[in-house]
């Protein structure tokens, strides 16, 4: 077994829906640290300690036990009382926390001596309701007015700052002694005869945007919160795998319930429906390009994430220029924050519409979806979105009409960088500066490409062939100025993008590997992307790297300048498998997988380090990643339903297959695969050097055929 690897080692991350906490490994809450009870994007509980006698205990044990409970388990050290000092390991001190709309808590005190112990315990909590991007740039700065009350055993918690409010409200249940309030903290005078156990329920209740967020408070239930009934839908519904390599069974599962657990609620029409969520702890929220990305990677899996996602980003379609938020009319937004800051005007993601890729995704998304699910409803319900966003990309995407779609933030808090690389230092010449934007990226011209493409066959659908013609002709004319004016030659590879005078970044990255995915690359410059990507430089063995290890930026531990991203991989193995790379998309399967064994669970994170594969070394998680990841989870079904070449046309009733299994995954099964109301399951299995397949079961008209193109 390799060695395991945690990523944020010495923390424990609690969710529901976007309720999350994040503690140390012993439950302690540091507020200066990014972690703390979050709800709306405000901190509601900035420190938390636990003592006894004033003394903080030794933990024994910590975990999670869900997504949303977690389980502390401590015992005393040498502590002074009014009875004598008790010797350690007197007492086992249990602790669970259940985040359920809030928070509730039950803490458990057993006592092993042989005596009757008498001891004061006690709890000191603080709340600072800072904003969310407060806490993760650890740039702390009150603005409004906290005021505390202690009435009838309720602590009662108050923040106001002009026009934005929050509260905590903190009460006790079934206490085997009541508390008090003095000095800041609860405290409870404890009495327990040997072999008895001391008991005490905590409530903790959210007053965010005038709503009451109250937990359950029954001790230690399995909880049917709203988002722990729709992840166990999710996992009911979504399709199956089972291997006898039982690595791989692993991972699939493990991002089968993360993907459950990234689940944000959509209501449209007095329907509700459920969209992915980027990443747990601090993204916990709308993202367009984020959720766009995860729906396409689980379209295989599950639909129902794809047309969430449509419809809330449709809903939120910017419908006016405001440079404020970057936004104008027909644009997908970046980003939704509910937080102080941006209530108040301060932070402009109300929502803000930072990202130049994610309107081309929508309408690509969308095509997806319905060749999946062959939902007429849904697609008439996002035709007008999807005319504003084919508009955006015409009228304001190519802001300077030179035949290419490019970014500039005209925001004074906007986001510099506005594709899927948005870190501000992400964009580099290849001798390590900075690029300056306005920036057209390679890979978005792609997805303008394949957006007009897959657009005009939606209005081939809705009879409208002259509007398809038009999108066509548009696409062809796109695919030839790119090819002319981003293709280096001498490299035998595309160019990062433009800078802001029209000039080549001629940096080497991972960029063009996504082009492939789009079709936009001719079939004879394929071969030689497909050989550039595996070159030591960008191959580190674990993944493709998103800078080549030439460059004068690069740096392995960085965020985007030489790591490794698992989404981004599974993209490029996407566009090896249309171009007939079948081999190599099984080697970026092999070194991803191969990675995942290390980290706990089998989890992958957002990102990890662009380190060189070797016997002697493993892979080091980026040290801000976010785990669970969306498109980290959805890199696993990506990967896997790329090997297999699943393809769906639920029009016409037909899923096309194109299996390559490797050596390393010689059998795999999937059970309730889904085509719009058809459930079928396959079974793959090598034979020599050839991949067979069967249908297994199938429960509706289907015809499940190989892909010949």
């Amino acid at each position: 077994m390799p060695t395991t690897v945690a990523v944020n080692p010495g923390q424990i991350v609690l969710n529901d829906g976007s309720t999350f906490l994040v503690t140390a490994a012993d439950g302690s809450i540091d507020e200066n640290q990014a972690q703390g009870l979050f709800v709306h994007d405000t901190r509601l509980i900035s420190y938390y300690e636990l003592t006894l006698n004033r003394q903080r205990l030794p933990l024994l044990a910590s975990s999670n036990i869900t997504h949303h409970s977690a389980l502390y388990i401590y015992t005393n050290p040498d502590m002074v009382t009014l009875k004598g000092t008790l010797p350690r390991n007197s007492l086992l001190v249990s602790q669970r926390r259940d985040i359920v709309n809030c928070m509730h808590e039950d803490i458990d005190i057993t006592n092993w001596h042989h005596e009757q112990v008498v001891f004061q315990m006690m709890l000191a909590i603080r709340s600072d309701f800072a904003d969310i991007f407060q806490v993760k740039s650890k740039q702390l700065l009150t603005r409004g007015r906290i005021e505390t009350k202690w009435q009838d055993g309720k602590l009662t918690v108050d923040y106001c700052s002009k026009s934005f409010h929050r509260g905590l409200i903190i009460t006790t249940d079934n206490a085997s002694s009541p508390p008090h309030n003095a000095n800041g903290r609860l405290m409870f005078d404890v009495v327990i005869k040997p072999g008895e156990t001391w008991h005490l329920c905590l409530n903790y209740t959210a007053i965010a945007d005038g709503q009451r967020l109250e937990p359950s408070n029954t001790c230690c239930e399995n909880f049917a919160t709203e988002a722990r009934k729709m992840r166990d839908d999710f996992l009911a519904q979504a399709t199956q795998m089972h291997s006898s390599n039982t690595d791989i069974t692993k991972f699939y599962q493990q991002a089968l319930v993360d993907m459950g657990a990234l689940q944000i609620k959509v209501e449209d029409k007095g329907k509700q429906f459920w969209m992915p969520a980027a990443g747990i702890p601090w993204f916990m929220a709308v993202f367009g390009r984020d959720s766009i990305v995860v729906s396409l990677q689980v379209l295989p899996i599950y639909h129902e994430f794809a047309r969430a996602t449509l419809i809330r980003l449709a809903q939120l379609q910017a419908t006016e220029v405001d440079d404020w938020r970057d936004a104008q009319p027909g644009k997908m937004l970046h980003e939704l924050r509910r937080g102080e800051l941006t209530q108040l005007g301060e932070l402009p993601y109300t929502p803000y519409y930072g990202t130049v890729d994610a309107t081309p995704l929508w309408i690509i998304t969308l095509a997806a979806a319905y060749r999946w699910n062959d939902n007429n409803d849904m697609l008439n319900e996002c035709r007008a979105s999807m005319d504003k966003a084919l508009s955006w990309i015409d009228k304001y995407g190519d802001f300077d009409n030179d035949g290419f779609v490019e970014y500039l933030s005209r925001s004074k808090d906007g986001t510099r960088n506005q594709g899927w690389k948005d870190s501000g230092k992400s964009m580099v010449y290849p001798d390590g500066q900075l690029v300056e934007p306005p920036i057209a990226l390679c890979e978005v011209q792609g997805e303008v490409y394949r957006a007009w493409q897959d657009a005009a066959t939606l209005y081939e659908i809705w009879g409208e062939t002259d509007r398809a013609r038009k999108l066509r002709s548009q696409a062809d004319r796109l695919y030839q100025r790119f090819n002319e004016r981003f293709w280096m030659e001498e490299e035998g590879f595309y160019c990062l993008g433009l800078d802001n005078h029209k000039q080549q970044i001629r940096s080497i990255t991972s960029n063009p590997g996504q082009l492939l995915w789009t079709g936009i690359v001719p079939q004879e410059r394929a071969k030689k992307i497909v050989e550039r990507l595996f070159q030591p430089d960008m191959w580190c063995g674990w993944g493709i790297r998103t800078l080549s290890s030439k460059s004068g930026g690069y740096n392995p531990i960085s965020y985007q300048l030489g790591s490794v991203w698992p989404f981004d991989n599974s993209f490029i193995a996407a566009g090896l498998k249309r171009y007939g790379y079948h081999q190599e998309v099984n080697r970026i399967a092999e070194g991803i997988f191969a990675a995942a064994r290390y980290f706990e669970g089998g989890r992958l994170p957002e990102v990890f380090a662009g380190i060189e594969r070797r016997p002697d070394n493993l892979p080091v998680p980026y040290i801000d990643a976010n785990s669970p990841q969306g498109w980290s989870s959805g890199a696993i079904f990506l990967l896997i339903s790329t090997m297999l070449g699943l393809e769906a046309n639920a029009r016409e009733r037909r899923l096309y297959v194109c299996p390559t299994l490797p050596e390393w995954l010689s059998d795999l099964r999937l059970t309730n695969l889904t085509v719009k109301d058809v459930t079928v399951s396959l079974h793959f299995w090598r034979e020599g050097e050839q991949t067979r397949w069967e249908v297994v079961d199938q429960d509706g008209e289907l015809q499940v055929m190989v892909n010949q193109s």
